[in-house]
Parts: structure tokens; C-alpha cells; sequence
């Protein structure tokens, strides 16, 4: 039968300072662009402003990403929000964009986004978990050659 001991320690603050430990320090910031730049990948992509918008939004080194914008709560759950209405700029017959009526609050429709991996293969909704199965190991490595650990 195994004995679990649990143990505290508390790194003085030039031990964390000297390993970049801090908060808000070189390791969180390491560690937030590098979710960042792993989660390009996974984020829908027409013109790649969604993915991008996380380094402008996001306070680097907070430990929280954010991607904003009034549609990525829709793309990240994959499902279409409306009332959406279609226009029609041409006579192909496909609509070439849609717009809601002011005032009204969109929801969810129960139709699911359809995603182009035309520019981004891995292109989906929820981005995170799928981008954290694959990608963990590789943004710990970048933080432990920060913190100088191997």
C-alpha cells in the first residue's frame, strides 16, 4: 500500500525571479503566445483575423487568451446564431452575405458551422481542447528552456 505525503514549498522571490517564475513573468508570457501561435492552427480561417486577433486581445503573460469579436463565440461552439438574413449582390442565386435586423439579439440556431479547410486543415470548433491534445508537451518544452529547466 502506497503513502501519499503532501509537501508545500515556497520559492523566494529571487528564486523565482531567476527561474522567470513570477507572475506575469517570461514563462507565463512564453507560455500564453505559445498557445497562441499553436491554437493558429486550429482557429477557422478565411483571412486568418480570428486566430490573429488573440495577440492584440490577449495581456501577454495574464494566463488568459482571449479571442474577440462579435462572431467567436459562434465559431468556437460551431453552430450558426441568428436571425440571419441573406443578400444578394449578384443573380448567381447564392447569397454573398447575410445581416440581422438592429435590435435583435442573435441565437443559436441548432445548425452546425460548416468549415472551410481550405487554408487551415485542422480548422474546427472548439479549438482549445483539440490544440491542448496535440500540443501541450511542445509549449511546457518552451517553458522549461525559458525557466532554464531541462
Amino acid at each position: 500500500m502506497a503513502t501519499v505525503i503532501k509537501a508545500n514549498f515556497h520559492l523566494n522571490g529571487d528564486l523565482k525571479k531567476m527561474h522567470h517564475l513570477e507572475p506575469g513573468g517570461l514563462v507565463q508570457q512564453t507560455i500564453d503566445k505559445s498557445f497562441i501561435d499553436w491554437s493558429l492552427q486550429y482557429v477557422p480561417a478565411r483571412t486568418f483575423t480570428l486566430g490573429k486577433s488573440a495577440y492584440a486581445a490577449t495581456q501577454i503573460g495574464s494566463g488568459k487568451v482571449v479571442y474577440p469579436g462579435p462572431y467567436a463565440r459562434y465559431q468556437y461552439y460551431g453552430e450558426i446564431y441568428g436571425p440571419n438574413i441573406p443578400i444578394f449582390d449578384d443573380n448567381s442565386g447564392e447569397p454573398t452575405g447575410f445581416w440581422s435586423p438592429p435590435g435583435k439579439k442573435k441565437h443559436p440556431t441548432g445548425r452546425p458551422l460548416q468549415y472551410s479547410t481550405d487554408l487551415n486543415p485542422l480548422a474546427g470548433s472548439f479549438w482549445v481542447p483539440r490544440m491542448k491534445a496535440d500540443h501541450t508537451e511542445d509549449i511546457l518544452r518552451e517553458a522549461k528552456n525559458v525557466a532554464g529547466i531541462k
